[in-house]
């Protein structure tokens, strides 16, 4: 349970606040539509159901003021620096930031189907007590109205529609009726095109629908204008409800029982979506401005196993390790932004990224290339950027496992790269003192881009009398027997026959529990930040290591789990 809460705590207590915050906002609702005078004559037409609508539509307003701030990276990124001096934990929870976007959607998703089958039983009984389907009172209340229409109960006017289609006319002709239509729809569009077999095997089907937010948030402010759910009003004389309600035939005709009025209102879902759609519209701003600044390709090289390096050159850009930024080709799409971890160094004065093929998008930009004349420049490419992520602070850490698979390795090969600038120009400042890196790849092309880079930094070490700071182990997890038995040839050779350095490539998957207790080993003091970029497969059981290895003693090994989330 200590190792649990060291990697975990903060954001269990966050998630229970979250929670504890919609249970109260639910209740505190329920109670108020349930209990309160002002809805006495209401709750008689509509029964428990008023509740039951009502409060879920507060936990959604709260949950849709949330929705949006997860996804304003810019803002993320001003907080993740704000945050240097509030120590690692909190910085962590910004990392998580699609998490918890993902749950409050959950959240909402619970809450429109509740209150939408409330509605639907409102409409229902709303029509039936206009027709005197119900008892006396009820129909009283269902015919009360004025000159203009406007302090009645019950939104059902007309009678003079067939009773099986009122509720459908009255749906899709009222306010509420008509954007509580187009808002689930968009819901469940957005819903549907998330889930992920359909966001990896056809993003751009994910990327258009999700913009459906916009009608969702526009249906969503216009809502609660329609009124539907009214109030009694103070008047003078007062409608004391306790007496008058079993004398609706009086109503009007004693000073005791004036006719009562109604009001609905006032319209509370914009009071907590502004701030939030006000903040998204800047960041869509910054977006676009970035946008439309120039940028310059500095190279273009296609390596193996079709990942394709671009290094490109912008004015004003900065960045720090392990960040990533959006693409946009509008040749490919004028819309479609795909995020990609940087390669290159914050030392270098350009920026570099490598795209594996991995998809429709990715496929176009590297068949794009690939058929350029040989000197010609690239096409236009937008860059929205950079954000930061949780590799960011993997110097924060002594000791730092580094766990890349595929093209995973990504976020790595720009802190290799930083660590081997930092050596040359001798930085007394670089706290870390060892790091482990750990690369899973599928086939033996994918090692040449990068073993180049270890290569460089194999050799640096050695002659700086520093060979034990970088341990890395490189595990191939697919090959065929031929390699097998090719390597098992020149196994007494001094380097690999697979990648050309002198570590020896591994066959097969790490054995984790035998690679973190030789961490904890050589580290029996330290604090092992364990960053990971690579299938969420892979980092549960990271975690679950993360978790076993680590020690409650502060003055033992502790791990910390990061991980890579776009």
């Amino acid at each position: 349970m200590g190792n649990w809460i060291i990697n975990n705590g903060l954001t269990s207590f966050i998630l229970v606040v979250w929670m504890a915050i919609n249970i109260f906002i639910f209740v505190w609702f329920y109670q108020l539509y349930d209990l309160s005078d002002d809805f006495f004559y209401t709750r008689h037409l509509l029964g428990s159901a008023l509740p039951w609508a009502r409060a879920p539509a507060a936990v959604l307003n709260f949950n849709c003021m949330l929705i949006l701030l997860p996804v304003c990276r810019n803002l993320l990124s001003l907080l993740r620096g704000s945050f240097v001096c509030c120590g690692r934990t909190m910085r962590k929870q910004l990392d998580k930031n699609l998490s918890f976007h993902k749950l409050v959607a959950y959240m909402i998703a619970l809450m429109t189907a509740v209150h939408t089958v409330a509605h639907l039983l409102n409409v229902e009984w709303l029509n039936n007590s206009r027709r005197g389907v119900y008892d006396r009172l009820s129909t009283a209340l269902s015919n009360l109205s004025d000159s203009e229409s406007t302090t009645y109960l019950n939104p059902i006017r007309r009678t003079d529609i067939n009773a099986q289609q009122t509720p459908t006319y009255f749906v899709f002709t009222s306010i509420a009726g008509l954007t509580g239509v187009i808002i689930t729809l968009a819901l469940i569009l957005i819903i549907t095109s998330s889930m992920e077999v359909i966001r990896r095997s056809y993003f751009e089907v994910f990327w258009y629908i999700h913009h459906l937010f916009i009608i969702f948030f526009i249906g969503l402010v216009f809502h609660g204008a329609g009124f539907i759910v009214r109030r009694q009003k103070n008047t003078n004389p007062s409608h004391n409800f306790t007496f008058c309600k079993d004398r609706s035939d009086d109503w009007g005709k004693i000073p005791e029982c004036p006719i009562p009025q109604f009001m609905g209102g006032p319209a509370q879902t914009w009071w907590w979506v502004i701030g939030p759609m006000v903040l998204y519209i800047c960041e869509r701003v910054l977006r676009f401005i970035r946008y439309i600044q120039r940028v310059q390709y500095r190279k273009i090289v296609m390596h193996p196993s079709k990942v394709l390096e671009l290094q490109l050159v912008k004015d004003g850009f900065k960045m720090e390790v392990g960040q990533y930024v959006f693409l946009n080709c509008p040749a490919i799409s004028q819309l479609e932004w795909h995020p990609f971890t940087m390669t290159s160094a914050p030392e270098e004065d350009f920026f570099s990224v490598h795209i594996r093929s991995a998809g429709d998008w990715t496929d176009k930009l590297i068949d794009m290339m690939q058929k350029l004349p040989e000197g010609a420049p690239g096409p236009k490419m937008g860059v929205d950027g950079p954000f930061g992520t949780a590799s960011e602070d993997v110097f924060d850490y002594e000791v730092s496992m580094l766990v890349g698979a595929g093209i995973g390795v990504t976020p790595f090969a720009s802190i290799l790269k930083s660590i081997w600038y930092k050596f040359k120009i001798s930085n007394s400042k670089l706290r870390t003192r060892k790091i482990y890196f750990y690369w899973l790849c599928r086939e033996t092309h994918a090692f040449e881009w990068f073993s180049d880079l270890l290569q460089v930094l194999e050799r640096e070490m050695e002659e700086r009398g520093m060979g034990n700071f970088l341990t890395y182990k490189l595990y191939l997890t697919g090959w065929d027997q031929n390699l097998r038995f090719h390597e098992g040839v020149h196994f007494e050779e001094d380097t690999d026959v697979v990648t050309g350095l002198k570590q020896k490539t591994h066959y097969g998957r790490p054995a984790w529990d035998k690679e973190f207790e030789q961490v904890r080993k050589e580290n029996p003091t330290s604090v092992v930040g364990t960053f990971l970029c690579g299938p969420a497969v892979l980092a549960k059981v990271l975690e679950k290591k993360c978790a076993k290895y680590s020690d409650v003693d502060p003055r033992k090994t502790k791990f910390y789990f990061n991980k890579e989330n776009f």
